[in-house]
C-alpha cells in the first residue's frame, strides 16, 4: 500500500433499519444528531420518507438525505443523515410490526453484507430485528448471526461476543431453554468458542497473545466432582486442548468469582456456559454501552446488545449509547483489519 493510498478515509460504515416497528430508526438518528468527533460516519438503509416522518413526529431537527452511493456519505455527513434507500412496504407502527415490512427488514442485511465485501463499506451494524415477524414471512435463521454466515459463506459457526469497556464475554450456549443449554455443552464447543476467540482478540483487538478464562457450569466449578461432572468431564479437557493450541487458556473458574475488576485484570475474555452467565455481570458492569460483536465471520459485524424495545418505540427516550458503541467498536475492528491486511501485502 501507497503512503496516499494509506492517508484516505475508509469507507463508511453500513448501518441496517432493524425492525421498522422498533426503535433501530430514532436512535439512528440520535446518533447521528449527538455525534462526536470520534462518531464514525455511517449510512442507514432504510426509507428516507419514513426516517423524516418519525423525526418530525418526535420533533427532532434531524435532517434525512438519501445518496446514491456509499461513496456520497463522507460529503453529506456533516449537514445531514446518510440514507441509502430502502423503501419499507406499508407505514410502520410504532411497537406494531407488520410482516409486510419483513423484506424490507431481511434486504437491508443484505445489501449491508453487500456493501462491506465489496468494499463500499467497512463493516455491518445491523440494528435490532424482531425475529418473530421474519419467521411469519418465511425467514428460516434463527437470527442474524445464522444469516450472515449463509451470506458470507461462512462454514464454521460464527461465535457470539458481547462487550463492554473492560469485559468480553463469550458464552457456548445462546438463546436456548437452560435445560437444553447444558445438554449441548461439549468440549468440542469449548475449544470452538475458544479458538475463534483467540484468532478474533488477535485480529480485531490486536491483542497479540489473549488470555482467556473459561468459567465453570456448577457452582464452584463443581468442586471437584461433588457438585457435577461437567467441570472434570467435558470443560477441563477442552481447556486442556485449548492449551495444547498454544492459547494462554485458564479454568474451568468459579463463575462466581470471575468478574470482579481484580479478576477481569487477568482476562482478554471469559467463555461462559450459557447465556445468562455471560450476560448478567456485563450488563451488570456497564447495561448502556453492551456491543454485540459476531466473531468467526470475513466481515466486521456489531449490533446494540438490545433489542427492538416495542414497549418505548416512537417516545424518542430510547438510548442510542448502545448503537455509537457499536459503531466506534466496529470502526475500530476495521481499521485493524485494514492495518493487517496492509502489513501482511
Amino acid at each position: 500500500m501507497n503512503a496516499a493510498a494509506s492517508d484516505e478515509a475508509p469507507p463508511p460504515l453500513a448501518l441496517t433499519m432493524g425492525e421498522p416497528a422498533g426503535i433501530g430508526g430514532e436512535i439512528a438518528l440520535a446518533a447521528w444528531a449527538g455525534r462526536a468527533d470520534d462518531t464514525p460516519p455511517f449510512l442507514l438503509l432504510d426509507d428516507p420518507t419514513r426516517l423524516t416522518q418519525l423525526a418530525a413526529g418526535l420533533g427532532w431537527s434531524v435532517p434525512v438525505e438519501a445518496i446514491a452511493s456509499p461513496a456520497e456519505t463522507l460529503a453529506v455527513w456533516p449537514h445531514a443523515l446518510p440514507v441509502l434507500p430502502l423503501a419499507v412496504r406499508v407505514e410502520a407502527t410504532p411497537g406494531a410490526p407488520d410482516p409486510a415490512n419483513a423484506a424490507a427488514v431481511v434486504g437491508a442485511i443484505r445489501r449491508g453484507v453487500s456493501l462491506v465485501r465489496a468494499g463500499e463499506a467497512a463493516a455491518l451494524v445491523t440494528n435490532p430485528i424482531h425475529k418473530r415477524t421474519l419467521y411469519g414471512s418465511g425467514f428460516r435463521f434463527p437470527g442474524h448471526t445464522e444469516f450472515l454466515a449463509e451470506l458470507t459463506g461462512t462454514v464454521a459457526a460464527p461465535v457470539m461476543m458481547l462487550a463492554v469497556p473492560g469485559l468480553r464475554v463469550v458464552p457456548v450456549t445462546i438463546h436456548l431453554p437452560l435445560i437444553q443449554a447444558i445438554g449441548r455443552i461439549d468440549r468440542a464447543a469449548i475449544v470452538h468458542c475458544g479458538r475463534v476467540t483467540a484468532a478474533a482478540l488477535q485480529l480485531d483487538f490486536a491483542i497479540a497473545r489473549p488470555r482467556i478464562a473459561v468459567a465453570g457450569l456448577n457452582p464452584h466449578a463443581g468442586e471437584d466432582g461433588t457438585l457435577g461432572r461437567e467441570e472434570t468431564d467435558i470443560i477441563a479437557p477442552a481447556v486442556a486442548e485449548l492449551a495444547g493450541l498454544n492459547i494462554d487458556t485458564t479454568g474451568p473458574l468459579p463463575a462466581d468469582t470471575l468478574f470482579h475488576p481484580e479478576a477481569l485484570a487477568r482476562w482478554d475474555a471469559v467463555i461462559c456456559m450459557y447465556h445468562d452467565q455471560a450476560l448478567i455481570p456485563l450488563k451488570t458492569i456497564d447495561f448502556a454501552h453492551g456491543v454485540n460483536v459476531t466473531l468467526g465471520l470475513p466481515i466486521v459485524r456489531t449490533s446494540p446488545d438490545h433489542g427492538t424495545a416495542f414497549d418505548i418505540a416512537g417516545r424518542g427516550s430510547a438510548d442510542p449509547a448502545s448503537l455509537v458503541a457499536a459503531l466506534r467498536l466496529a470502526a475500530t475492528m476495521a481499521a485493524r483489519r485494514r492495518a493487517s491486511l496492509a502489513t501482511a501485502a
